[in-house]
This record gives C-alpha cells, sequence and structure tokens, in this order.
C-alpha cells in the first residue's frame, strides 16, 4: 500500500456513518433485492426504483417468475440497459431457484446463478442480514477507494483484494459505505471540504 495508513482505525467514522443504511434499491424483499440488483448492473438504481413496481405487480415472486418467458418480461424491462440478456438471467435464475425460499445465502452459490458477480452477490449478502464473504466494488468505490489511498488501480476484483486485505472481515462493508460516500460527497468533483474522511484522505493531502 502507498501509505501507512492504519485502515481499520481510519475507516472507523466511515463505518459509524452508513451502518446499516439500506442500499439505494428500494426492494420490499430478497426476492425483489435479487431482481433487482441482476436489473441494475450497468444502470441506475433510480432506473430500477422506478420500473420495479409494475414488474413486481406481475411477477410477485419467484414461482410467479418461474412461468415468465424473456418475451414476456420485455414490457416491463425494455428500458433497463442490455434487458434481452437480463430477461434471460432472470428467466434462468427462476428455473434454477424455483422459489423464494431457495435463494442462496452464500457467496459461492449466488455468483453461480445467471447474471450475478461478485459484487451483485456481495450486495444480497449484505442487504440480506449475512456477513460478509466479500467487499462491494461499484463504480463510485472504484473511484473512492484509490482516491482515500485503501486501494490502488481501477480493476475492481484488484480494489476488492487490497481491501480485503488491509481491513478485518467484520470491517468488510466499508465497501457499502465506500459507495455511499461516493454517492453523496466524493462525487466525480470531490466535496472534500465536507468529507469525514479528509483526515486520511490521500487525493486530499495531495490537492490541499
Amino acid at each position: 500500500m502507498p501509505t501507512k495508513t492504519n485502515w481499520p482505525e481510519a475507516i472507523k467514522p466511515l463505518l459509524k456513518k452508513y451502518k446499516g443504511k439500506q442500499h439505494p434499491l428500494e426492494y420490499k424483499n430478497t426476492y425483489q433485492l435479487v431482481v433487482m440488483v441482476v436489473l441494475s448492473a450497468q444502470d441506475s438504481d433510480r432506473n430500477i426504483n422506478s420500473l420495479a413496481p409494475k414488474l413486481f405487480e406481475a411477477y410477485p415472486n419467484m414461482q410467479a417468475l418461474t412461468k415468465a418467458t424473456e418475451e414476456t418480461l420485455f414490457p416491463f424491462i425494455s428500458k433497463v440497459r442490455n434487458f434481452g440478456n437480463k430477461a434471460k438471467w432472470l428467466t434462468g435464475i427462476a428455473e434454477k431457484i424455483k422459489k423464494d425460499s431457495n435463494i442462496p445465502e452464500t457467496l459461492d452459490e449466488l455468483v453461480e446463478l445467471p447474471g450475478i458477480g461478485r459484487k451483485s452477490a456481495c450486495v444480497i449478502l449484505r442487504e440480506s442480514g449475512k456477513p460478509a464473504e466479500g467487499v462491494i466494488v461499484d463504480l463510485h468505490v472504484v473511484r473512492v477507494a484509490p482516491r482515500l489511498g485503501i486501494a490502488t488501480g481501477t480493476d475492481p476484483k484488484k480494489i476488492e483484494k487490497q481491501i480485503m486485505e488491509v481491513l478485518p472481515q467484520k470491517d468488510w462493508d466499508a465497501g457499502m459505505a465506500m459507495s455511499f460516500l461516493g454517492r453523496e460527497i466524493c462525487r466525480p468533483k470531490p466535496n472534500c471540504e465536507k468529507c469525514l474522511m479528509n483526515t486520511v484522505c490521500a487525493y486530499y493531502k495531495a490537492n490541499s
């Protein structure tokens, strides 16, 4: 690591600020969460939140989704980026899981499902209240982590590995905390003066 920051100590204010804050996807249960996480890849949470209610009216649970075809999903998700593949993934997930109670609760099982990578699986585990098995690295974290100095580079997998190496497992929710920070304060044009991490931030030190 480029800095000698004691990250388990330095990250505490950030974890405290965002502890238990729900992911911006407005889901009501784990089934909805899984569907919305798949749909939100490379799309905005706001877009998915706006079209989800109609989709869940038509397909209220995994059992209902097993009866869907890609074509019957299109009218509900055609405004989603890459909706063709996502329809295929959702029908594939339903076929595999069949009902809500079969939704996997481990990272390894979740990433076996179509359309679910590590980041999506980590989000599902976090929001289901399960212990973290990895670190959520979304596009916000790819921006925030190197700025802070807790990780380097732009590869999400490498950033995740670096964060997992410097933080104990109990602090792996730092990924989602950094994502919230990136949404609110550490935007592409950051509001450093307002940031509770500016005392340990490499970017702030270099630019102030």
